[in-house]
């Protein structure tokens, strides 16, 4: 049941929902009844152990019209060339930058335009995270796509997309992300024709809203402005394919009918989408400014309280108002491993070279910062209130050291390394 009408939303991030696409088909008082009401099937789909705490337990029940136990073996799907996980060998402590994917080649679909450009962990391991790239120029409503090994973070960056997920449609546009929590189908309908953005794929705990602390109840990204689809099914009985990645690999099955068919649901795993527009930015009104951590999103915790196993981070328009301070990004070196892209504009410690669609990869105690030209203007600018505007740059940050693919690496930009070179010696007295 494809439907033009535009797709509904509830409000609010892990909340419990319920919703029904067909009046009476969700049960009232019970998750599993003897009988369903028109034959439907009951299914759990838990994206968190059973005895995870209930703060923590993410699953939600969903009534279908046919059971997803219902397929074909699955065998190696090897078209999707770009995502893979080969290495080089070990990665030098090297900083690393890529340019935007070329254009994809003629028919290439979102799942075969993926491209993994760095990641950490093995997917078995239940931690880490990768990042790839999609570009897409051909739609194909014949397939869809899940991926048991994470949950996944879309970033549009040029095209918008409609993601047709099992329990609900979402629209998204570039400066919207979309989280699709780990063993949802969907396939992705492109209202422009083509599209090119970022996808995180978080292997660890599912992402959730940072505590705040000192900054009080509210600010940063406020679970408000989530936005959660109601239900929606496809009635479809024709060929589909599925292609699912799990450990590290792709497989693909034929079913006869299309896996989108879940007529009501009712819990709190779901996908949703943020419009990063709405981020209450938190920054200084006197001197210094804070750590890069006041700009965080969503956050994957590891085994370690305060180090995440992944952090998704933005840096959106702004004011800056701090008095005799570098205002900037400074120079540092850090615990953690930064993998940053740039969804529109100019990245403010970066003068030239970081374009948007690309990707930079600053590996645990690597040292960076601002280039030459972004330290010498911030360093003599009269500093007045400046807004930072026209520009979205995100991060996503991890415990766990990147690695690099080998085909990935030898896309690297060669020169990086010179955004830091002839940076005038100090003048001691």
């Amino acid at each position: 049941m494809l439907t033009s009408s535009s797709p509904a939303y509830v409000a609010g991030f892990g909340g419990h929902i319920a919703t029904e696409a067909v009046p009476g088909a969700l049960p009232k008082g019970r998750n599993s009844p003897q009988r369903p009401a028109f034959g439907l099937y009951t299914e759990q789909l838990s994206g968190t152990a059973f005895t995870m705490p209930r703060h923590e337990n993410r699953r939600s029940w969903l009534y279908r019209m046919r059971p997803s136990a219902d397929h074909r073996p699955f065998v190696a799907y090897d078209d999707a060339k770009g995502l893979n996980v080969t290495l080089a060998g070990p990665l030098a402590p090297n900083r690393l930058r890529w340019d935007p994917l070329p254009d994809p080649g003629p028919e290439t679909d979102f799942i075969d335009g993926l491209t993994t450009i760095v990641h950490n962990r093995a997917p078995s391991d239940l931690e880490g995270v990768a990042m790839h790239l999609y570009a897409a120029n051909r739609e194909r409503l014949d397939r869809v796509f899940v991926s048991a090994d994470g949950e996944l973070l879309v970033l549009p960056q040029d095209g918008r997309l409609e993601l047709l997920t099992e329990l609900g449609r979402i629209e998204l546009a570039a400066g919207q992300v979309a989280l699709i929590p780990r063993g949802v189908r969907f396939k992705i309908a492109l209202p422009d024709g083509s599209a090119r953005g970022y996808l995180a794929e978080n292997y660890g705990a599912p992402f959730r809203l940072p505590d705040l602390g000192p900054i009080g109840a509210n600010g940063l990204a406020n679970p408000r402005d989530f936005e959660t689809p109601v239900a929606w099914f496809e009635d479809r009985d024709e060929p589909t394919q599925v292609i699912q990645k799990y450990d590290g690999r792709l497989w693909a099955t034929t079913l006869d009918h299309s896996p989108l068919d879940v007529v009501a649901w009712h819990g709190n795993l779901a996908p949703c989408r943020y419009d990063l527009s709405h981020f209450n930015a938190i920054g200084t009104v006197s001197f210094d400014h804070p750590d890069p951590s006041i700009f965080t999103v969503l956050t994957s915790p590891s085994g370690m309280a305060g180090r995440a196993n992944v952090d998704f981070v933005i840096f959106p328009p702004r004011w800056m108002v701090a008095e005799d301070t570098f205002r900037p990004p400074w120079f540092h070196r850090n615990v953690m491993s930064e993998c940053m892209g740039l969804l529109t504009g100019a990245y403010d410690a970066k003068a030239e070279g970081f374009q948007p669609g690309g990707l930079s990869l600053h590996n645990m105690m690597s040292g960076h910062g601002p280039d030459v030209e972004t330290w010498r203007r911030a360093s003599e600018a009269d500093l007045k209130p400046h807004k930072i505007d026209g520009t979205m740059a995100f991060m996503i940050e991890s415990c766990w050291p990147f690695e690099v693919p080998a085909e990935a690496l030898g896309r690297a930009q060669p020169d990086y390394d010179a955004a830091w070179a002839d940076f005038p010696k100090a003048r001691l007295p």
